[in-house]
């Protein structure tokens, strides 16, 4: 498994910015493990709203259908209040710009998603709406077509988020940073890697998420073990194993991880045991989230 695939968890919610216009706590409704769950929640408030909060909460329904894979019924929902937005406030705008965006990606067409998210963050940028930048932002990043554009533009999310007046867009450097360190290790660079993915976990630890905080400092451990820092990288990782079983939960990557650094050293007996504790943690929790866009709203 890709330390790619390592991140992420923290799908963008692209929520807060947008509660300056519209009063729905969308942080509350939202399980990104569950988007039915999500869906209902959505529908529940849809039913008491109107005017952009309604429109804002059509998005994110658009968003649970994006997520279990319903391209479709994404598209649809979203089609469905296109004639509403001409009239509306720039948040619901900046919203479906990003799911109709982010259902793109999730489609495996990445190039159409690319404009839609440039002219998510014109218009959140304009308006002042920081974190919904910042996140269309991060989403142009995440559909650059190289490893130098997506660093580049990763770069500029980093500057965007530590310069923005609003406290929660600034957490948005984390993620960046994160999505950074990742594409250099997906590109052999190890070593630059590390401190840029040393950065990032602090940048998490401020902002004071624990689940978050444990998936960073797994990036970090990664990185070590694939420079060959093995002891280092053990001592981490058993931390980690600790650390998630003291919050009454498990990570397969870990216990991969694991398996790696004692088949490096040459202890197949451990190495071998870990690989079933992977499997079995495999078949116990829900399907690995990415590691890459790791979203400061989770």
């Amino acid at each position: 498994m890709t330390a790619a695939r390592r991140q992420a968890a923290f799908a963008a919610l692209a929520l807060a910015a947008s509660l300056l216009q519209a009063a729905v706590d969308l942080d509350a409704l939202w399980d990104f493990a569950r988007p039915a769950v999500s869906e209902q929640r959505l529908r529940q408030a849809l039913a008491a709203a109107s005017g952009d909060d309604a429109l804002v909460l059509r998005t994110q329904v658009a968003r649970t259908f994006s997520l279990r894979r319903d391209f479709d019924a994404a598209h649809r929902e979203l089609d469905a209040i296109e004639p509403l937005l001409a009239t509306a406030g720039p948040a619901p705008r900046v919203h479906a710009l990003l799911e109709r965006g982010r259902t793109l990606r999730s489609a495996d067409r990445p190039a159409e998603a690319l404009p839609l998210f440039g002219r998510a963050f014109d218009l959140a940028d304009r308006e002042r709406l920081e974190f919904l930048a910042a996140d269309a932002l991060h989403m142009q990043a995440l559909v650059q077509p190289t490893p130098e554009a997506q660093i580049a533009v990763n770069r500029r999310v980093v500057a965007y988020a530590q310069n923005a007046a609003d406290l929660r867009a600034r957490r948005w450097d984390a993620a960046a940073l994160n999505n950074i360190g990742v594409t250099l290790n997906e590109t052999g660079r190890h070593q630059e890697a590390l401190p840029v993915l040393r950065e990032a976990l602090a940048a998490y630890t401020r902002a004071g998420r624990p689940h978050n905080v444990r998936l960073a400092r797994w990036m970090v451990a990664h990185t070590l073990r694939r420079l060959g820092q093995l002891d280092e990288a053990l001592v981490l990782q058993r931390a980690l194993e600790a650390d998630w079983a003291a919050a009454g939960e498990v990570d397969p990557y870990v216990f991969d991880e694991l398996a790696a650094i004692h088949a490096a050293k040459g202890d197949v007996d451990r190495a071998a045991h870990y690989r079933a504790l992977a499997n079995r943690a495999r078949s116990l929790t829900r399907k690995g989230v990415s590691r890459r866009g790791l979203n400061p709203a989770n």
